[in-house]
C-alpha cells in the first residue's frame, strides 16, 4: 500500500513538473526590473513595477516601489494584509489614525514590517527607498481622511 501510494505521489509530482515551470515567472535581475509610474492612488512621485501576480485580482502579488526621500503615505489601510520589505534605504512605518513620525518604526535593509488588514498605518521616507510589498490581491486602498487621497 505504501509503494503504490508513494509511486501515485512521484507521478503526480513528475507529471505536474512542466506545469509549474510554464507557471512560473521569469526570474529577473535589478537592472531589468521594468519600472512605469505608481498608481493615482499614491502621491506624486513613487514608481512601481509588478514582479510577480495582478495586484488588481484574486491571487497572490508582489511588486516593488521606488520611492523618492521624504515621500509621505498619509493614514491608510487595506481590507488584506501588506506585508514590506526594505530592498534598499530608510523606510519609516507606523500604525494609527495619522502620520506620526514621532511613534513610528525605522526600517533599513532587509527590514520586514507587516500591517493587518483593516489596520490603519501609514509610512515615509527620510532616503531614496526601495520596497517590495506582497499580498493577497485584490489590492485595495482607503485612505483615513479622504482629503488625503490623491487619486480624489
Amino acid at each position: 500500500m505504501l509503494k503504490s501510494t508513494t509511486t501515485a505521489m512521484l507521478l503526480v509530482l513528475v507529471t505536474s513538473t512542466p506545469l509549474l515551470a510554464d507557471d512560473m515567472p521569469m526570474p529577473v535581475n535589478t537592472d531589468a526590473i521594468k519600472w512605469g509610474p505608481a498608481p493615482s492612488f499614491l502621491p506624486a512621485g513613487a514608481k512601481i513595477a509588478v514582479m510577480a501576480g495582478d495586484p488588481s485580482k484574486d491571487g497572490i502579488y508582489v511588486l516593488r516601489l521606488d520611492i523618492p526621500a521624504n515621500y509621505k503615505i498619509p493614514a491608510h489601510n487595506h481590507p488584506t494584509s501588506e506585508y514590506v520589505t526594505v530592498i534598499s534605504g530608510d523606510f519609516h512605518i507606523g500604525m494609527g489614525d495619522k502620520l506620526d513620525k514621532a511613534k513610528g518604526i525605522h526600517l533599513t535593509r532587509g527590514g520586514f514590517g507587516v500591517a493587518p488588514a483593516h489596520m490603519n498605518h501609514y509610512a515615509w521616507t527620510t532616503s531614496h527607498t526601495i520596497v517590495q510589498v506582497h499580498g493577497e490581491g485584490p489590492f485595495a486602498m482607503t485612505y483615513v481622511n479622504k482629503a488625503d487621497d490623491p487619486s480624489q
